[in-house]
């Protein structure tokens, strides 16, 4: 069976082997198991904290989280209730349908709608549905986001990102193509410091130290690549890129990070989270991901 779904996750099989895990909590990407265009070798993709709560109490530590509607601690008025990086990664998504099923791939839709719990904290009327879809090389994310309300409740405001733990050797990522961007420096130890945008100089961006950067404007494709592999991520309706990877001076302070967890990951999220996407009622957004396992191709020259 392509689709098997489970008490709690729903698992997608690709005929080629590849393979996804996708939590109905948080409609979260737990693994993906995929080769490369390069290698046969079917490897783990994603990085999951061997410390991450799975059991629907807390947001999980690694995959895929989905960040909706706002974007580190709120700053919108209408997202003032709301935890960090909002509700979506907290709440139970249902499985809403199979979209495709076939030798190019197998695609399953989740869906969240407001609920009373999301209504306590957040009261502008929405509907999210998500799409994971499975290729032989490639896992893509499709988030649908729909203002369900009349023109009296006025518009959706919101933001959104992919919080993509990619499980790369982090001393060796290289990410690319950045330079000349403008970039919003999260480590910075003063407010002020953190909103005066910087502009990016290397050809290459690493995490070798802390990092937490908010690139505006992004080009949208981005390539990470560490010796002998590595992974592209295409992007549609996301104008935001978020580099992310707490090195130990930071990654030993999180409670449900792995004993040198922060080694194995990079985190490169792309999203819209310099600004607010607006939704007038009725209106609908699409925000999408394609993640191809490169491995040592050509693309990895570029960096």
């Amino acid at each position: 069976m392509p689709v098997q779904q489970t008490q709690d996750r729903i698992i997608l099989i690709h005929p080629k082997g590849s393979s996804a895990e996708i939590l109905l909590y948080g409609a979260t990407v737990i693994s993906w198991k995929s080769p490369s265009v390069t290698s046969p070798e079917i490897k783990e993709r994603f990085f999951v904290s061997g410390k991450a709560v799975l059991d629907g109490s807390k947001p999980v530590r690694g995959g895929i989280p989905v960040v909706f509607p706002a974007f580190g601690p709120p700053t919108h008025p209408d997202h003032a209730k709301l935890p960090q990086h909002g509700f979506a990664r907290s709440e139970v998504w249902s499985l809403d349908s199979t979209v495709m099923d076939n030798d190019a791939g197998v695609s399953v839709r989740l869906a969240l709608l407001s609920n009373a719990n999301i209504r306590s904290k957040f009261d502008k009327p929405f509907e999210l549905h998500y799409v994971v879809t499975l290729a032989e090389h490639q896992i893509s994310t499709d988030l649908h986001v729909k203002n369900t309300g009349l023109s009296t409740t006025g518009a959706l405001e919101f933001q959104a990102l992919f919080h993509n733990y990619i499980r790369a050797p982090a001393n060796e990522v290289a990410i690319t193509p950045l330079q000349g961007l403008s970039y919003y420096d999260k480590t910075e130890a003063s407010e002020e410091l953190k909103a005066r945008p910087k502009s990016e100089t290397r050809a290459a961006v690493d995490v070798r130290t802390s990092t937490d950067s908010v690139y505006e404007n992004a080009p949208g494709t981005y390539h990470v690549t560490w010796p002998g592999d590595g992974v592209e991520i295409r992007t549609k309706g996301l104008k935001d890129v978020v580099v992310w990877n707490p090195q130990e001076a930071a990654g030993s302070k999180i409670g449900d990070m792995e004993p040198g967890g922060w080694e194995r990951y990079v985190c490169v999220e792309p999203g819209y989270v310099r600004g607010f996407i607006k939704l007038n009622a009725g209106d609908s957004w699409t925000g999408q991901q394609v993640i191809t396992a490169i491995g040592g191709s050509p693309a990895t020259s570029r960096v």
